[in-house]
């Protein structure tokens, strides 16, 4: 009988590795194509009787942040900050969220981002068509808000009706802005002015948060006992304008009267535990804010307002 041959445990190894590479379930696959970064373009939940829907109408990656967010501070406490933060100091990824508000007798939406195609795309994602819009309300007057209240001329939502602050129309209609020329003006028979305090609809309140714009506007959101802030941009971004209100924003209008206004609204918001929604905000954009130190720290949100109750 011939013996058969030795076979070292390392030379096993060896020509196993010279193998094709096998899987449970016969050769391995090609490898997958990589299809690229792609979050949601919409998340919905409950207040109340409320249905309240976030849009994603844009994002994009902005180099030198500290050109736009804490310019009053030194380059090396920026650093600092960001590195505690996990986030590079280098780059900040801008968001665009505007907000649909479904009272059941009224769909409300809250801003239109920078155009109007990528909005509508976001709606129909989430199940809404442009005509279903009954009215537009638009926090303040920047470019990113109201860029998509026309397309190719002709008004995006154009069976709504538009609503916004009685003094940020007006010192944006008196300051020469073509682009408020453009997309707002044409509007204006259309539009019914707010002050503190008026009303969109039952349970849906303006909030005078001045400082970013002169008439910048917040929305405060009640259905059966529930809460929740529209902030807009008083805060925005979750490190560098709501972890640290007073570090200066370039497109705080007032910068003393923004830093006022984000501290009162965020004392407010984390006394009371009401969530919010921030236009900025890393997206879903919804999230709740702490006291921490002589600042304040944002908390995402998970299921608390999806629960069926």
């Amino acid at each position: 009988m011939t013996k058969a041959p030795h076979i070292s445990r390392r030379a096993a190894l060896l020509g196993a590795a010279s193998l094709p590479l096998m899987t449970a379930a016969g050769p391995a696959l090609s490898a997958a194509q990589m299809l690229g970064v792609a979050p949601p373009l919409y998340n919905r939940v409950k207040l109340g009787e409320f249905e309240v829907t976030a849009l994603l109408a844009g994002t994009r990656t902005v180099p030198d942040p500290q050109t736009i967010f804490g310019m009053n501070v030194s380059a090396q406490e920026f650093a600092q900050v960001s590195a505690a933060h996990h986030i590079p100091a280098d780059a900040a990824q801008f968001f665009f969220t505007p907000t649909v508000v479904n009272t059941g007798t009224q769909l409300i939406l809250f801003d239109t981002g920078l155009q109007g195609a990528a909005t509508v795309q976001a709606l129909k994602a989430a199940g809404y068509d442009a005509d279903q819009v009954d009215t537009v309300v638009l926090t303040h007057m920047h470019g990113d808000h109201i860029g998509g209240l026309m397309t190719d001329g002709a008004p995006t939502f154009a069976k709504a009706s538009y609503v916004t602050g009685r003094v940020e129309y007006d010192t944006t209609a008196a300051a020469g802005n073509a682009r408020f020329d453009q997309m707002v003006r044409p509007l204006a028979e259309h539009m019914t002015m707010l002050e503190d305090g008026g009303t969109v609809a039952s349970g849906v309140t303006a909030m005078a948060a001045f400082g970013h714009t002169p008439g910048h506007m917040a929305y405060h959101l009640e259905s059966n006992g529930q809460r929740l802030i529209l902030a807009a941009d008083f805060a925005n971004h979750y490190v560098w304008s709501l972890a640290y209100p007073d570090w200066e924003v370039k497109f705080d209008r007032d910068k003393a009267a923004a830093a006022q206004t984000r501290r009162r609204m965020l004392d407010m918001m984390a006394a009371d535990k009401v969530p919010f929604i921030g236009y900025h905000m890393p997206f879903p954009a919804m999230g709740y804010v702490e006291t921490r130190g002589a600042g304040y720290h944002y908390v995402p949100a998970s299921y608390q307002l999806m629960l069926q109750r």
